[in-house]
């Protein structure tokens, strides 16, 4: 059985089968995705604010010093945090040895005391190295956590890279109106940042009368609800977003209103779970983005780590929060430093001239390969055909976006599917010129090129994987149609015209009279 014919003649069926749909723009079926160069759509450069990034994280230490002393029963007084360090108040001087065994775990801090009468004063501040290992953290985890959010909201192939120290290059394909702009610009700029902080009762009646410098003198700040009331909050925050394993959006049972219900891990669930216990009659407010979305009273120790954020939300407003949250909290805010809208009519003209270069190239190496090499030519455009289809339903099959470098190399593609079989074709040649039998000719030209073949598609393989590796957007898009096209070709211009040879000389289909006609060669004696 003739099974590499076999396998030639499921692949094309495969090939044609699955590129139809990218070919022709059916409305079924999976199609190869424009990139940006050639749908248009749009194209951002952000800047991470990495200093806020530094409150955040003094916040959550002063956050994790609060709990360990309420859970050790370690008395502390007036904890309060600024730009870039924090202070407290030890009333206990014989917990100090506790209190410092925990403080010595927390890396990358100073920390600085002084006795003042029965009190021990505190001062943290973070090391210069902590510094800029955290800001560095902040833009790596701003390019993260922005991919994540537009792989989770359906957006097809965006490219988020890093660019110089603290900027990130955003490109989006197929963003067309204005709509679609705001969307995509709030799903990647929301901070996300939930935090749940108790209300301070004892203050909270003079929430509009309270400056934010008196506030913060007594440890609290001043935030407002979506309808703008005022209430005095605890600046240190109870928790916070970090501690979130899951945000789904659901309906209100009350009012039918989109919701979000959200999730904690393990700890956050025991934090929850004792401050509500030691808080009954108290309320909590759920704080998002600096803006509390509600804030009940605490009626029973809540278990089981679980909350919910209600709100003003439509459902696309309820989905889009879930995603940030589920994505995870920007460590620190982003601002748009640049914007432009790549036009589709700019993209038609690239593909115009794309396809001009791959159909001239396409019938440039067709004809050629047909008059230089006769017979054994067509056999070759018949795999250079079968490569072809076969590169565009895989990359439709695994939803892959073309870019314009990505037309670029197809257009290469098409001279490295031939080359394979002008190597096989020589060889072949040189063994009907010493006078061999055809059939050993062809068997042998075969064994004989799959050296060179091998070793010239291997190593543009790894080229291609390391462009792939550390390449961003068009670059990777290069590399992914370099890279199918070759293995493609392993199996359409190796094994498939190969079993072709098989299945014509099982026919008695080459003569030594043709040989001329089927390999373009004059063989003296034949």
């Amino acid at each position: 059985m003739n099974f590499r014919l076999i396998i030639f003649a499921v692949t094309i069926v495969f090939g044609v089968f699955f590129s139809l749909p990218s070919f022709l723009q059916l409305d079924k079926g999976a199609k190869v995705n424009l990139g940006l160069d050639l749908q248009g759509g749009l194209h951002m450069l952000l800047g991470v604010k990495t200093d806020e990034a530094i409150k955040s994280k003094i916040k959550s230490i002063a956050s994790g010093i609060k709990y360990f002393c309420d859970d050790e029963d370690i008395v502390i007084d007036n904890l309060k945090v600024s730009k870039d360090s924090l202070s407290f108040e030890l009333l206990d001087p014989s917990m100090k040895q506790k209190l410092d065994e925990e403080l010595n775990k927390m890396k990358g801090l100073k920390i600085d005391f002084k006795k003042k009468g029965d009190s021990v004063f505190y001062t943290i501040t973070m090391t210069p190295k902590e510094i800029e290992s955290v800001k560095q953290y902040a833009v790596t985890q701003a390019v993260d956590t922005i991919r994540n959010r537009l792989d989770m909201s359906g957006t097809v192939e965006p490219t988020v890279a890093r660019q110089g120290k603290d900027n990130i290059l955003v490109e989006i394909p197929g963003i067309k109106t204005p709509q679609e702009e705001k969307r995509v610009r709030g799903i990647i700029s929301k901070a996300a940042h939930l935090q749940l902080m108790a209300v301070d009762e004892d203050r909270n009646d003079q929430a509009n009368t309270m400056s934010e410098a008196e506030a913060r003198e007594y440890g609290d700040v001043i935030l407002k609800d979506q309808q703008g009331r005022k209430y005095i909050v605890k600046e240190i925050p109870i928790l916070d977003g970090s501690m979130l394993t899951d945000a789904r959006v659901a309906f209100s049972r009350n009012s039918n209103q989109p919701v979000i219900d959200f999730t904690l891990n393990s700890e956050g669930a025991r934090i929850f779970g004792d401050f509500s216990g030691k808080n009954v009659g108290k309320r909590l407010a759920v704080v998002l983005d600096n803006v509390i979305y509600s804030a009940p009273v605490i009626r029973e120790r809540i278990g089981g780590g679980s909350g919910q954020i209600s709100g003003n939300f439509s459902v696309q407003e309820a989905h889009d929060v879930a995603i940030a949250l589920r994505s995870g909290a920007l460590l620190a805010p982003v601002e748009l430093l640049e914007k432009r809208s790549v036009g589709p009519s700019l993209g038609a003209d690239s593909i115009k001239q794309s396809m001009i270069a791959l159909v001239s190239g396409f019938f440039a190496v067709f004809f050629f390969m047909i008059f230089y090499y006769g017979r054994s030519g067509v056999i070759s455009d018949i795999a250079l055909l079968a490569n072809l289809f076969l590169l565009i339903a895989i990359m439709a099959l695994f939803g892959a976006t073309l870019t314009l470098p990505g037309m670029a190399g197809i257009v290469l593609t098409v001279g490295m599917a031939v080359d394979a079989n002008v190597i096989i074709n020589e060889r072949i040649r040189e063994l009907l010129k010493e006078g061999k039998k055809v059939a050993y000719a062809i068997e042998h030209g075969y064994s004989n090129a799959m050296t060179a073949i091998l070793d010239a598609n291997i190593t543009t393989l790894i080229a291609a994987v390391v462009l792939y590796a550390y390449g961003t957007g068009p670059i990777k898009g290069f590399a992914i149609t370099i890279s199918i096209g070759i293995l493609a070709s392993m199996i359409t211009a190796i094994l498939g015209t190969h079993g072709v040879y098989q299945y014509l000389l099982a026919k008695n289909k080459i003569s030594k009279s043709d040989i001329s006609k089927w390999f373009g060669i004059k063989v003296e004696g034949r």
